[in-house]
């Protein structure tokens, strides 16, 4: 890629619909559009209509022509927009046609939202929010990544960035003026301020990756003893056939996952293996994987068998805690009583065959999972790239901490300002913008 380029691609996705736009950047967007319409004045910001033609003049479709000129443009440069008609055939026939303009070529995925960042229109928390809004499905995911795109997460470290800039230049105000009156407890005083940021950077980072898990989705694990139900209530849950339900037991080898929108959350919920010894190495596998998602999910729904309850197993015992949702399946067979529980833990009755409970059931996951996340009130780091480098900032924070000679305490500073400055862009992130912008589709 070459930021000198002039690229264009469609910024709609692909498919029959309404209209389709197609976006072209760059300093020969102008006379693109001049060549596929035969108009050379613009309105900036104001919609012409236009007839657009091949350099053969062979009609390709009645569209709308856009002009918007540098700065004032999502990319920083000058941009132009058609939107045509949204058939495959009348975008394709568009597209050939921008293709044989000398000097534009098809732009690379993430390349407009890269040459915006590169243009300061926005940092890389924003870049990242604005792939994150293409991609949100549940109320969640939009709040958060509306939210990070007005700048709420970017703004909160460039803050901490500049304390830590600041504190550095008292340091070296000491380093280079030592010869004159500075206050002798200057190094004692900016020692408190980076204990007092580290602190706050350390809170921010004890949230159990609530923003990734908003962004990514929640992981919720269905585990019992076989023949419980856990497939059928999987299928339930879905409102679709996406286990296999089989009266055998150990039917269930492999994790089967659904992603489901729950209180506005994404939330996926994997089906596994009935736990008990494995009969054969297959099943054997089987179980291991169980008890593995069991240990890494947010959630475990324990689902016990009512067609023998009381009666629950010993492994099955092992996965209860104060944190696993109890849920006692076959209700319809009657016979459980009113009160149902697990020696002080509280159960829940459903039947996966009839639907009964499952709504209560789908509530109280969602209620679960927002009490043990909290609210989406506060930002949060929604990358791994921002948990990294928030760690490294307040490992670099804790050393600065120490006893030490002016020198050492500012480039320890130095380096918690490059660590916060690389999740904005502020600072050496070549490293990192090709991993930032890949994730984003042609067009945007």
């Amino acid at each position: 890629m070459s930021a000198s380029d002039t690229i264009f691609a469609p910024a709609t996705g692909a498919g029959r619909a309404g209209i389709a736009v197609i976006r072209i950047s760059g300093a020969k967007a102008r006379s693109a559009l001049a060549a596929m319409t035969g108009r050379h004045t613009w309105v900036p910001r104001h919609a012409t209509c236009v007839r657009l033609r091949t350099s053969e003049g062979v009609p390709l479709d009645h569209a709308l022509g856009f002009w918007f000129p540098a700065p004032s443009s999502f990319t920083g440069e000058d941009v132009g927009e058609l939107h045509v008609h949204g058939g495959r055939a009348v975008s394709a026939a568009v597209l050939a046609a921008l293709d044989g303009i000398d000097g534009l070529r098809p732009a690379e995925a993430g390349e407009f939202s890269r040459r915006a960042f590169q243009n300061g229109k926005f940092d890389l928390t924003q870049a990242e929010a604005l792939a994150d809004l293409v991609a949100a499905e549940t109320a969640a995911q939009h709040r958060q990544a509306l939210r990070q795109l007005d700048g709420e997460l970017g703004r909160l470290y460039d803050g901490w960035r500049r304390q830590a800039i600041a504190a550095m230049a008292r340091l070296e105000a000491e380093i280079d003026f030592s010869d004159e009156d500075l206050p002798a407890a200057l190094q004692i005083a900016v020692q408190g301020e980076v204990a007092a940021l580290r602190l706050e950077i350390e809170r921010h980072l004890a949230d159990g990756q609530r923003g990734q898990r908003i962004r990514d989705g929640f992981a919720v694990v269905l585990i019992g003893p076989p023949n419980a139900g856990k497939s059928s209530l999987l299928n339930g849950l879905a409102g679709r056939e996406a286990a296999i339900v089989d009266a055998a037991p150990g039917t269930t080898r492999d994790v089967v996952e659904v992603t489901m929108d729950i209180a506005g959350l994404a939330v996926v919920i994997a089906d596994t293996a009935g736990l008990r010894q494995g009969k054969g190495r297959v099943e054997q596998e089987g179980v291991r994987r169980a008890r593995q998602r069991a240990a890494a999910a947010d959630l475990r729904v324990v689902v016990l068998d009512g067609a023998v309850w009381p009666e629950v197993d010993d492994i099955t015992l092992s996965m209860l805690d104060d944190d696993a949702l109890i849920v006692i399946n076959k209700c319809d067979l009657g016979g459980l009583g009113d009160e149902l529980a697990v020696g002080d833990r509280p159960a829940m009755p459903v039947s996966a065959l009839l639907g009964n409970g499952l709504g209560e059931l789908i509530g109280e996951i969602g209620k679960r999972l927002t009490e043990r996340f909290g609210d989406d009130a506060a930002p949060a780091p929604t990358r791994a790239r921002h948990r990294r480098s928030l760690e490294a900032c307040a490992a670099a924070l804790a050393r600065a901490e120490r006893p030490q000679a002016s020198e050492l305490m500012a480039e320890e500073l130095r380096a918690a300002a490059a660590a916060l400055g690389r999740i904005v862009g502020r600072v050496d992130v070549e490293d990192v913008l090709d991993v930032v912008f890949r994730e984003f589709c042609i067009g945007k």
